[in-house]
């Protein structure tokens, strides 16, 4: 049959970030390159030219070791991350002695001057909106703590420092998430097609051989008979085993009800599903799979071993449909009424139990010689109960 995918088969999706980390490398170079510029303008005015070039090469030091670390996905942690906004912002209150009175009120540049953002798009890209914001207030505070006072420059930088944060946080927030839902949908279609792998291979081998041992201990009677009966159940369960495998499931929790009945299909069982997926609550998907398998229970236990049944999957505005229909002999009047008083209940509790649990109806269209129809109707989460379509009683 084959074994399963192997984890480091399974799809691989590139992080979304990784432009703005980039973006970020190459922003941190330029700014140096623009800082060392400004200490050559104004190296001699400096109060203490000498601490502006311990800052100056301790930057260049920094730049260079953040790009190589920031260059790949495993050096972008958040501990590197946190390192990095403590260096910038002590490299930049260093400028407290070394610029001097005048250069303050002047507003003239600092040692560090724009490379002081680059804490903040880093923090954006890794944090997204909250680490942006929360590292851009803080670098306005430390640019008002030396400055000491307001002015329309200070205006100026402080809505640079906290819409870079803010633009970028969203930016990289809306990249996680893009990311987290493709790496959601590939490894649900990766799992998918595993499961329809594996059911092919399985109908192919084993299922076969317990329907022909069925079959024959049907024929054989007596002791053969109680095979036979113990090898349909055990196909039922292993049909039932390939359904359940666990879904990936989508960001809200829920998960295609579409896939997990296909996997039903035989020989004497026909799917029939919409083409798109039909994304319901865990939950209710569960539930209503549980459905499908009870009432196809029901026909490989009373329609005798020659039934067909056919499952219909049908995904309306407000509610979802499924019917599950048989060609046996149809179940007597009063036989699931007479079950039920003696204690059988897995009509009762199994399928219309659930599909009450789940806010939905369900009717029954069954005659002698006529085969039986289950229809179930549940409302989608959310919809409207006026608008749904409503089926007639049977």
């Amino acid at each position: 049959m084959g074994s399963p995918q192997p984890p480091s088969e399974q799809p691989q999706v590139a992080d979304g970030r990784s432009p703005l980390w980039r973006g970020h490398n190459v922003f941190r170079v330029v700014t140096f390159l623009y800082a060392c510029a400004w200490v050559v303008v104004q190296f001699h005015e400096y109060q203490r030219p000498w601490l502006a070039l311990v800052v100056i090469t301790l930057m260049g030091l920094w730049t260079v070791f953040t790009v190589w670390r920031y260059w790949t996905r495993a050096g972008r942690t958040n501990r590197m991350v946190a390192i990095d906004a403590v260096v910038v912002t002590a490299l930049f209150l260093s400028n407290e002695f070394i610029l001097t009175e005048t250069q303050m009120l002047n507003d003239y540049p600092s040692v560090v001057t724009v490379w002081h953002p680059t804490m903040i798009t880093a923090a954006a890209a890794q944090w997204g909106l909250f680490g942006g914001l929360s590292t851009g207030i803080i670098a306005t505070a430390c640019n008002y703590l030396i400055r000491g006072h307001y002015g329309p420059s200070m205006s100026l930088d402080t809505l640079l420092l906290v819409g870079t944060g803010l633009v970028l946080g969203l930016s990289s927030d809306t990249a996680r998430k893009s990311t987290e839902r493709l790496a959601r949908a590939l490894r649900a279609e990766a799992a998918t097609a595993e499961r329809e792998r594996l059911a092919r291979s399985i109908h192919d081998s084993v299922l076969q051989v317990l329907a022909r041992v069925r079959r024959r201990g049907a024929e054989l009677g007596g002791e053969a008979a109680e095979l036979a009966k113990l090898a349909g159940e055990q196909e039922i369960a292993l049909r039932a085993l390939i359904a359940t495998t666990p879904q990936e499931s989508t960001a809200d929790g829920e998960t295609d009800l579409a896939a997990r009945l296909q996997v039903l299909r035989s020989g004497r069982v026909q799917v029939s599903v919409p083409g798109n997926p039909v994304r319901l609550p865990e939950p209710m998907s569960s539930d209503l799979f549980a459905v499908v398998r009870e009432a196809l229970a029901n026909v490989e236990k009373h329609a005798g071993p020659d039934a067909k049944a056919w499952v219909l999957l049908e995904e309306l505005p407000d509610e979802v449909v499924l019917s599950i229909r048989d060609d046996g002999p149809g179940i007597p009047d009063g036989r699931l009424a007479e079950a039920a008083a003696e204690g059988r209940l897995g009509v009762a509790k199994s399928i219309r139990g659930r599909v009450a649990g789940l806010g939905g109806t369900i009717t029954l269209d069954t005659a002698p010689g006529e085969g039986t129809e289950w229809e179930a109707r549940v409302p989608r989460p959310g919809a409207n109960p006026a608008r749904r379509r409503r089926g007639g009683k049977r």
